[in-house]
This record gives structure tokens, C-alpha cells and sequence, in this order.
């Protein structure tokens, strides 16, 4: 008997599972956005509905951006990896020397253009995985060799993360070089190189911590917040607090208390926070439950690629959505230490959103060529 063998297709529609997880966390984070930053943005911008009028606006790009390369050609986005690659670079460059870059925090992570804000960070994590699908799948015969299957992903890893230390951004580093080691595993870079790289990167990382009192600070603050609570504690502290105040149905949507200026920022990295108090662990599962179907969606979807270019390209876009998920949660929950990164789809924030809905925008695409 002949055996058949599995082929791509490509369906008329897409992942309906998910996209409906997309729309539901778009949903839910442009709800906890009005709720959390109405009374920071009704006393600072005489306007409750300015933080939620910016992030509606945010989603409706991301929708547009998402519906484009849902259609646009992988072939073609997979073909401009340089042309990402050095635009990233650049941009990430003229964060350390150019006259747009704004400083905040004794960092220079942002570059404002006019009215817009933009992140380069982000856009670096998926031109990084574009570039490094193209990599892994067209040098799978040179994959297990020094020179051409580990360094030039290294070495172009370690430029980007570089750039990002002398802003400094020592925890957008560690994010690339995470998705530069995961990516390395799963395109078949030989261990022999890849783990000694990465114990030469961390025991580094360490070299930077233990010199810096203000990072050692930082960084070991999470293992007891209660120890310095007014001060290098006192955002985790917050969090804890609003997160045990829940309980099991939450206070009631915008009844939190936590978001009137005891929890800075409370719109950003830490909504989850607010998300808690006010929706308790209903509301806390209900974002597991999303972001678990997001990522199954996601993970199926890159399984389901016959071609190696699009397994990879899909692999990565998940790990962008998946490792920045994880880490914020990790965060807000106290952990692993304070890091800035934004909650996919819920946190405010152009440049976060805009990435969620490209990555999930080339995921739809890959589902209707699957087996």
C-alpha cells in the first residue's frame, strides 16, 4: 500500500480559535486601559478618556496592520529580512545618539517623531526573528558549524543587544539574546557552542549587576519588596497588595483603589495589578485562558508548516507574544525581577500593540497554508 503524505493546503479562511483569542484580549485590554488610567489622565490631561482615545486609536492600527499581512506574501516579508534588520538596527541607533531620542529614567529608550512615540525595542524582537527563520531554515546544512551556523546570528544578536545596553537597557538585551538562544534550539545550533555562549552571556549579565548598586538593587528587590516598601520595593509591593485585595470576583470593574496613584503607572507594565483587584481571579483566569489559547493556536499553527522558512518564521513570532506574556506575568506576581515589558495586547502602548498584531497578523497568514 502507498502511503500518503502530508501536504500543505491552503484554506479560504484562517485560525477562527485564534483569532477570536486577538480580538478577546484587544477587548479586554482596551477595557482595562479606560479603567486604569482615568484618574491619572483626568487630573494630568483634564481628560479621563485621553490614555483609552490613544489606545483605541493604537487598535485600530493594529487591526489594519494584522489584516495586511494576513494577505501579505511570507515569501516576500521573509525575502526583506535585511531590510529590517538594518532598519531596526539604525533605529536602535538613534536612541544612543540622535536628537529624537527622548530620556526618561536615566534611559534613552524612546525616539520621538512628531506627536508619535516609538519603542525600537520592539520592532528589533520581530525584525530579529524574521532574520533569524530565514537563517536557521536556508543553513541547515551549516547549522552544526562554528563559523557559519553560530556566529553570524551571534554576532548580530549581540550588536543589537549592545545598542540596547548603552541606552541602557540591560533587560531588552536579556529579552533578544532569549529569543536569539530559543531560536537557536529549535534550528538545530549545536549545543557544544550554544550552551557555553549562553553561560558566558549570563555570568556577563552578573558582571553588570554585582557593579551596579543601582541594578543589584533592582534586580534583587522582588526576592522581599516588604524589606524597602516606600521605595525600591514599593512598585511590587503595590502589586501584591492589589492583586491579594481581588479575591475570587475583584472589587468590581473601576473600583480598584490601587490605580489612585498607589501603583505608578498603573496603565503600563503592571495593569494586570489593577486587573486582579478589580476582577479577582475570574478576571485573572480569564486572561490565562486567552493567552493559553493564543499561544496553542500559535504553536499549532508553526507545527502545521511543511516548509522550514515558515515553521521558523512562525515559531518566532509566537516566542515575541509568548516570552514578553510570560515575563510580565512573572513580574506582577513577584516572580522574577521588575522588568519593563508590557503585557501583549492589554498594557498601554503603541509600539507593543502595533508588534502583537504584526505577529499575530503573519500567524493568521501561516494558517491557511497548513497541513
Amino acid at each position: 500500500m502507498s502511503k500518503k503524505k502530508n501536504i500543505a493546503v491552503i484554506h479560504p479562511g484562517f485560525d477562527c480559535l485564534f483569532l477570536a483569542a486577538v480580538l478577546g484580549l484587544c477587548a479586554l485590554g482596551l477595557i482595562m486601559v479606560l479603567s486604569s488610567s482615568a484618574v491619572m489622565a483626568e487630573k494630568f490631561w483634564s481628560d479621563k478618556y485621553y490614555f483609552f482615545q490613544r489606545q483605541a486609536i493604537f487598535t485600530l492600527l493594529g487591526l489594519l496592520v494584522m489584516f495586511v499581512f494576513m494577505y501579505f506574501p511570507v515569501r516576500f516579508l521573509v525575502r526583506l529580512k535585511y531590510v529590517w534588520l538594518v532598519a531596526v538596527i539604525c533605529l536602535l541607533a538613534l536612541t544612543v545618539v540622535s536628537p529624537w531620542r527622548v530620556e526618561a529614567g536615566g534611559a534613552s529608550r524612546w525616539l520621538r517623531l512628531g506627536p508619535l512615540g516609538i519603542q525600537p525595542l520592539e520592532a528589533a524582537k520581530a525584525g530579529l526573528v524574521i532574520y533569524l527563520a530565514y537563517f536557521f531554515a536556508n543553513k541547515q546544512h551549516l547549522v552544526k558549524t562554528f563559523s557559519v551556523g553560530f556566529l553570524p546570528p551571534t554576532a548580530i544578536t549581540a550588536l543589537m543587544c549592545g545598542l540596547l545596553l548603552m541606552q541602557p537597557d540591560f533587560g531588552g538585551a536579556v529579552f533578544l539574546a532569549t529569543l536569539l538562544f530559543l531560536m537557536s534550539l529549535i534550528g538545530g545550533a549545536r549545543l557544544m557552542y550554544l550552551f557555553p555562549a549562553a553561560l558566558l552571556a549570563v555570568s556577563t549579565g552578573w558582571a553588570m549587576i554585582v557593579n551596579s548598586p543601582y541594578r543589584f538593587q533592582r534586580w534583587f528587590v522582588f526576592l522581599d519588596p516588604f524589606k524597602d516598601p516606600t521605595d525600591s520595593g514599593y512598585q511590587l509591593v503595590q502589586s501584591l497588595y492589589g492583586l491579594g485585595a481581588g479575591g475570587i470576583w475583584g472589587r468590581g470593574l473601576g473600583e480598584g483603589r490601587q490605580k489612585l496613584f498607589f501603583l505608578p503607572e498603573a496603565h503600563n507594565d503592571f495593569i494586570l495589578a489593577v486587573l486582579g483587584e478589580e476582577l479577582g481571579f475570574i478576571g485573572m483566569s480569564l486572561v490565562f485562558l486567552l493567552l493559553g489559547m493564543w499561544m496553542w493556536r500559535a504553536l499549532k499553527i508553526s507545527l502545521d508548516q511543511e516548509d522550514l522558512e515558515r515553521r521558523f518564521l512562525g515559531f518566532g513570532m509566537a516566542l515575541v507574544v509568548i516570552v514578553a506574556a510570560l515575563l510580565n506575568i512573572a513580574v506582577v506576581l513577584g516572580a522574577v525581577p521588575p522588568k519593563g515589558v508590557a503585557m501583549p495586547f492589554i498594557s498601554y502602548g503603541g509600539s507593543s500593540l502595533l508588534v502583537s498584531f504584526f505577529c499575530s497578523g503573519v500567524l493568521l497568514n501561516l494558517s491557511r497554508r497548513r497541513k
